[in-house]
């Protein structure tokens, strides 16, 4: 069953090529449209296009299915196109012409938009949610840390004395950046586009703000041509947000590859969150933070195919839109599943202490020592050639009281700033 076949069926290639994947991406997708024709069968009824009773009777079979759809239990067999085929076939076995009512003034074009809206609506809350819990578990491990040192390179080369507290929490600032973005995104995709039907409105007397509200949308797309417009640039926009986010994960996935690392050596996972070689018995492999770091910039890269694939469409709907569901929703499972594995896999990360201590970082505190003479009156061009010159000599000894002057050592009162800054962005 197609709704847009009227007498000849297509060609079984020509059905085969121009339905695709799209019957497994529905599945995620059903229980939105569901919901969106509970609002949309109510809305008809308050304009008297239906009566209250067909309104019910609609809303009572839409209710189970879309039940079905969150339980898994929704199918769409091969002799349905898509969702919307199969959800329209259920109501007409199930309700006789009544069914057939439920297409009354929209398309199979707002009908795949708003189902689209409401899926992104919820997968970027529920990512934050993810987000939200990995900054907490970077928070708690930078205040458990913070006077354990690390040092810092520039350049691959040794450079200044960080801390574990330092590098969690960094991470752990920087994920307010992609909450922030994932905010709005989020503002993109919450206005309703239900009623711009093809692209152009209908000529029934629709009230777009009653499903608007029903649907727990902030607002509404008010023009029916930005709302069809709004097909591909919101999952793009969406796209942008997780892969920014996606961009810190892998970020410090390659860190922890590179820590753990036998040349540095500054942490260390439990042998059940590594993986083995099949020819060398002593390796430790950070397969995990692997797959990772390449699943997260893999996902980098989807703005700019979904850019590719919107590119040069004029206004109104066009087929190739249809090619940005797979890519966002499978994108959209990777970076949960990312996240997932990431809080649960650091949650046993083991720092090894007294790093420092190692001759290879004897001059890591050496611009500390340079500044505590600045501090005592000599000018910093001087500090920097006398310092330049021990290191020549190998005459250079660093202070130990350094140790617990530098800002290495992250102070509470920057762990506390950047919790109170990510629970603005978390709740907007």
């Amino acid at each position: 069953m197609k709704l847009w076949q009227k007498n000849q069926a297509p060609h079984e290639k020509i059905d085969q090529f121009t339905v695709g994947k799209d019957r497994a991406y529905d599945l995620y997708l059903a229980a939105y449209d569901c919901q969106a024709s509970i609002a949309h069968a109510q809305m008809l009824a308050k304009i008297r296009i239906i009566t209250q009773q067909e309104a019910h009777l609609l809303v009572s079979v839409l209710d189970d299915l879309k039940t079905d759809a969150e339980n898994g239990n929704f199918i769409i067999e091969t002799e349905f196109e898509d969702m919307h085929s199969k959800i329209e076939y259920v109501l007409t076995q199930k309700l006789g012409d009544l069914g057939k009512k439920i297409h009354t003034a929209r398309s199979r074009n707002d009908q795949v938009l708003v189902a689209l809206h409401l899926y992104l609506k919820s997968e970027i809350e529920t990512i934050k949610e993810l987000t939200h819990s990995f900054f907490k578990l970077l928070m708690d491990l930078a205040d458990q840390h913070k006077d354990h040192y690390l040092p810092g390179y520039t350049h691959f080369q040794v450079a200044m004395p960080s801390s574990f507290g330092l590098w969690f929490s960094a991470y752990a600032e920087s994920l307010i950046d992609d909450v922030t973005l994932l905010n709005a995104a989020h503002k993109i995709v919450d206005q309703n586009p239900l009623g711009s039907a093809a692209g152009f409105g209908s000529s029934f007397p629709i009230d777009r703000r009653v499903t608007t509200k029903s649907l727990g949308f902030a607002d509404l797309k008010y023009n029916v041509i930005a709302a069809q417009m709004s097909r591909g640039k919101a999952e793009k926009t969406t796209a942008s947000a997780m892969a920014a986010l996606a961009a810190t994960l892998s970020k410090m996935a390659m860190d922890i590859c590179l820590y753990m690392g036998q040349e540095h050596n500054f942490i260390s996972f439990p042998e059940e969150l590594t993986t083995g070689s099949s020819i060398m018995p002593h390796k430790k492999n950070p397969d995990v933070f692997e797959l990772i770091r390449g699943k997260c910039n893999l996902l980098q890269g989807l703005p700019n195919q979904l850019s590719l694939l919107m590119a040069n469409l004029p206004s109104g709907y066009h087929r190739e839109m249809q090619l940005a569901k797979g890519p966002i929703i499978e994108a959209i499972n990777e970076l949960k599943a990312c996240l997932d594995l990431f809080t649960f896999s650091l949650k046993e990360i083991q720092v090894r202490e007294n790093i420092l201590d190692d001759p290879k970082y004897q001059y890591v505190f050496s611009v500390d020592t340079l500044n505590e003479w600045v501090k005592e009156g000599m000018p910093f061009r001087d500090a920097y050639k006398k310092m330049g010159e021990a290191i020549g000599k190998g005459d250079y000894q660093a202070s130990k009281k350094l140790y617990h002057t530098h800002l290495g050592s992250l102070g509470n009162l920057a762990l506390e700033s950047i919790q109170s800054k990510m629970e603005k962005a978390v709740k907007p």
